[in-house]
């Protein structure tokens, strides 16, 4: 019979909580009954050695010495940072995911020590930024194009979505916010910054078509602009349960976002009597390097396009993107559905 560990049961608790796994989904990943996990984490039994390996390392991704502590370790509540987002909204995200925000968060401390808590930028960004608050949309967004310094016409002129994603982290970067990107394999979540007022961070979904994750920079930037950390979702239907003041931020990023990409006034002007349809979309996507939906959303803005349409079009974009991502990986092709 194996030996068993003297494995910690608050440890074990803890580590199933803070990977937001319900005892029944433990069960389910290592085909044990929940009476056994329960025993497990109530002390009345314990694991085997290679029992608590597949916990430690296939299902709560964590050093499988953390579990002999005698205690659980001390980490921030990183769920404090995302105010925006509602409780039942975080206890649904994925474990990949908790694991991009905890190493993210460990990059943050890391910088912090390397950089003894001066930002190498030398630019009081969040400082900077509380100066734009209050601001009329398009006033700030303006402000804050020109405080990046990037002219719409300088974007326009990028050859491609590609291109512009790498000019754009550049100049978040030389501003003082660290960017990474990561491959979250999950279509679900675009990204996710850390607000900081010293080390700002923004991590991007690098499986994301290219002009998503310009997007995703943008609303990430507003979730620091206004001092609270966030997760770009795809779909944002929990925006309706926020609280008033929480929700007006998540709004607000989405407009600031799509303002100072796409102005309204140059876009008005460039979509002057243009037939609104899936190729002029795409041909106004590209010109900006935007993604479909911020150039649908400004048509539906301007009462042009129904609710319906947008809904029907966004989701059948949706659909389409994830068809072929899966065609792409079964038949081990390379490319990007958006040719970016």
């Amino acid at each position: 019979m194996a030996k068993k560990t003297p494995a910690n049961p608050c440890v074990l608790k803890w580590a199933r909580e803070s990977a937001n796994l319900t005892i029944n989904e433990v069960t389910h990943k290592i085909k044990k009954s929940s009476d056994v996990i329960e025993a497990w984490e109530n002390g009345t039994d314990s694991p085997t050695y290679i029992q608590l390996e597949t916990l430690a390392y296939r299902v709560y991704k964590r050093p499988i010495a953390v579990f002999f502590f005698p205690e659980p370790p001390k980490e921030d509540d990183i769920r404090k940072s995302f105010r925006t987002m509602p409780e039942f909204e975080y206890k649904k995200l994925p474990l990949a995911l908790i694991r991009q925000i905890r190493l993210a968060n460990l990059k943050q401390e890391n910088v912090y020590e390397l950089c003894n808590g001066n930002n190498p930028s030398g630019i009081k960004l969040i400082n900077d930024l509380k100066n734009f608050r209050g601001l009329g949309l398009n006033e700030l967004s303006s402000k804050i194009r020109e405080y990046l310094g990037i002219s719409l016409d300088e974007q326009k002129s990028w050859n491609s979505a590609d291109d512009a994603l790498k000019k754009w982290r550049k100049v978040f970067e030389d501003m003082g916010i660290f960017v990474f990107k990561e491959a979250f394999k999950n279509d679900d979540f675009s990204g996710f910054c850390l607000y900081d007022d010293i080390f700002p961070l923004i991590v991007i979904n690098n499986s994301m078509p290219k002009n998503r994750q310009i997007f995703t920079l943008f609303h990430e930037f507003g979730h620091l602009l206004y001092e609270t950390s966030g997760i770009d979702k795809i779909k944002d239907d929990f925006i309706n349960t926020l609280s008033k003041k929480d929700k007006d931020i998540e709004v607000l990023c989405n407009r600031i976002t799509a303002e100072i990409l796409v102005p309204c006034e140059d876009f008005d002007s460039v979509a002057e009597n243009i037939e609104v349809n899936e190729e002029s979309i795409s041909e106004l996507s590209e010109l900006y390097k935007v993604s479909r939906e911020v150039i649908l959303r400004k048509f539906l803005d301007r009462k042009i396009v129904s609710q319906t349409t947008y809904e029907t079009l966004t989701s059948k974009w949706i659909v389409e993107a994830k068809k072929y991502k899966e065609d792409r990986k079964s038949n081990s092709l390379r490319g990007d559905y958006y040719n970016n």
